[in-house]
């Protein structure tokens, strides 16, 4: 199939914007609890409907106050916190346009977000971020207010909006268009310099007002989520606006080193992630059953998992023996891998990268069912996901309701719909290049889609690997496979124009300890050390084995280095959202790829 396309469910009017659910809920439903957050004394405090309504008129009028007129950019740099929600709010209120910028981005990023969006203001989290504004305020003639939250900087704003009558916020919301400008959500940039995509309400609407009716389970009532990823990534930003518009219970995680612990507490309903938490919760839980003899077990309960949630895509479903061996294991081991995830989560969404239908089989097996979705900043973000009553594991699912996807005669995914991008921020030149003239946004990815409309992600055009003998390979699909197992955190496939294919891969710091003391390794061996053990090695080879089993022989791993360190964000081998920049490792590593086909 070249093209499925999924009607709409919800059509979004020209006057329409994202604040106007803020004000439903509050008329309808005033007392709902529409967030948690902690208060000054670290106690946990509902915010009501009408509670959260109140603040983001006080928060707006504070901004009029301050001089943001209507089509303002304000930037907006913290970590996933109640704050960045309500600001968000207010900015759109007071008619202006929220640019986010990631709270661990350098001063570099922020200077030329800032610059490149005209930003009039900034509200900040901490003392570093203000700092690393000020430090390149010089090069910001736009920039008239810098607010930080850790210094009552949102009091303050609601205290200056004082003088403000009410009655201006319900003005310039009612001047709003859904056409205007919401916000400049700058890419990552896994290559390049970041681009600004703007994104209208109308675009944000909806992708999100065509989600909700469709995913009922996750945004239906008593519906609730403890959000821990980065605000400024759009996937982040749908959740929030979703939860808004189901008026269903979010609670912030400002600190991913709490989020067992708040896990245990907030007790959610549906959970938020990327693939590499799912894979870091798995790996660890394996690794806990072999560190306890119970590795057997494990392996038994895993293969059980898989076999069940196969089984429930047949016409048979699951026979009554499976039924019965899954039951024991929901006892022994799948009942405490939910308690983790705080007892209540029966749902999970996952994008920005492929999942894997191992994983996404082994998490619908022990009862937490994996809606592996799919799309990009560009387009909203959500393009297409696996849902209750339509839902292939191993694919990203079928369009989501007004959205059309289409494949090109060279395999790119092509995406039409209200929620696609209106461009680049001044940039003519890229949006030129990436929406064609008949409104198609060209994804960069390639993919197919099968006879019943799902998407299945091949890999990314620009980074199809051609060899020296011509063979075209897609790294994602070996990548993929290499990062499943337990020792691995990364993969990066290479090879082109050279004569056959080759990986780098980096090991997961928090596997090492159990294989160290299984392979009677002192627990402080070094990386460097153990690069060339020949057990490590043969370790990954089994991961590098049973990737090559899914690809032709030319297109197979012949040799791959274990590299000394694990790439970060600090060193800038990931993006805040944990894509790898391809790019940056093959420059930082040149000498290890110039090694390997030396030979």
């Amino acid at each position: 199939m070249r093209e499925f396309s999924v009607p709409p469910i919800v059509t979004v009017g020209d006057s329409a914007n994202l604040t106007d659910p803020v004000w439903e809920n509050a008329e309808a439903a005033p007392d709902a609890v529409q967030f948690t957050r902690r208060d000054a004394a670290g106690s946990w405090v509902n915010v009501t409907c009408r509670q959260f309504r109140d603040e983001v008129v006080a928060v707006a009028r504070g901004l009029v106050a301050a001089g943001v007129r209507p089509g303002d950019r304000v930037a907006l740099m913290s970590r996933t916190r109640y704050e960045w929600t309500l600001v968000d709010y207010a900015i759109w209120a007071a008619g202006a346009i929220t640019v986010p910028i990631y709270e661990t981005s350098s001063a570099e990023q922020a200077a030329w977000i800032l610059a490149d969006s005209g930003a009039v203001a900034a509200v900040v989290e901490s003392t570093g971020h203000a700092t690393l504004v000020a430090g390149v305020r010089d090069r910001l003639p736009d920039l008239a207010h810098v607010w930080q939250i850790d210094l009552g900087g949102v009091d303050e704003v609601m205290a200056a909006g004082a003088a403000v009558e009410p009655a201006e916020i319900q003005r310039r919301r009612a001047a709003l268009r859904s056409s205007d400008i919401a916000t400049i959500i700058y890419t990552s940039g896994t290559t390049g310099r970041p681009k600004g995509c703007v994104l209208t309400h109308r675009n944000m609407y909806a992708d999100i007002a065509n989600a909700v009716p469709v995913l009922p389970n996750l945004f239906g009532p008593n519906a609730s989520t403890l959000l821990f990823l980065p605000l400024a990534h759009a996937f982040a930003r749908l959740i929030q606006i979703g939860v808004v518009q189901a008026r269903a219970t979010m609670t912030h995680c400002a600190d991913p080193k709490q989020l067992l612990a708040e896990l245990q507490e907030i007790k959610p309903t549906f959970v938020l992630s990327v693939p590499r938490v799912f894979e870091k919760v798995y790996n660890g839980a394996k690794q806990k059953a072999e560190a306890t003899g119970k590795g057997k077990i494990f392996a038994r309960a895993e293969a059980v998992a898989i076999a069940y949630s196969e089984a429930l895509e047949t016409s048979a479903g699951p026979g009554l023996a499976l039924r019965a061996q899954r039951a024991l294991f929901d006892r022994l081991v799948y009942g405490k891998l939910r308690a983790a995830l705080g007892g209540r989560c029966r749902d999970a969404i996952s994008g920005g990268a492929p999942l894997g239908a191992r994983l996404g089989h082994f998490f619908r097996g022990i009862g937490v069912t994996v809606y592996e979705g799919y799309g990009l900043t560009e387009t909203s973000p959500a393009a297409s996901a696996n849902l209750p009553e339509f839902i292939r594991i191993g694919t990203v699912g079928r369009p989501l309701p007004g959205v059309t996807i289409r494949i090109a005669d060279d395999g790119e995914i092509l995406i039409s719909g209200d929620l696609i991008f209106q461009g680049y921020w001044r940039n003519e030149e890229a949006t030129a290049e990436a929406i064609t003239a008949d409104g198609w946004f060209r994804t960069g990815d390639l993919g197919s889609l099968d006879g019943d409309g799902y998407l299945t992600i091949t890999g990314r055009k620009k980074e199809i690997i051609v060899t020296a003998a011509g063979k075209n390979v897609a790294p994602a699909v070996l990548e993929d496979q290499v990062r499943a197992h337990r020792l691995v955190s990364q993969c990066v496939v290479v090879g082109d124009r050279q004569p056959f294919v080759a990986a780098l891969v980096t090991l997961d710091e928090e596997a090492l300890p159990a294989w160290l003391a299984s392979v009677g390794l002192p627990a402080d061996t070094g990386i460097e050390t153990l690069r060339g053990h020949e057990g490590l090695r043969a370790e990954i080879q089994t991961a590098v084995d049973r990737a090559n089993a899914s690809v032709s022989h030319a297109e197979a791993i012949k040799v791959f280095r274990i590299l000394p360190r694990d790439f970060t964000e600090a060193t800038g081998e990931l993006t805040p959202s944990l894509k790898v920049k391809r790019h940056v490792v093959q420059k930082t590593y040149a000498a290890e790829i110039a090694d390997i086909y030396s030979g």
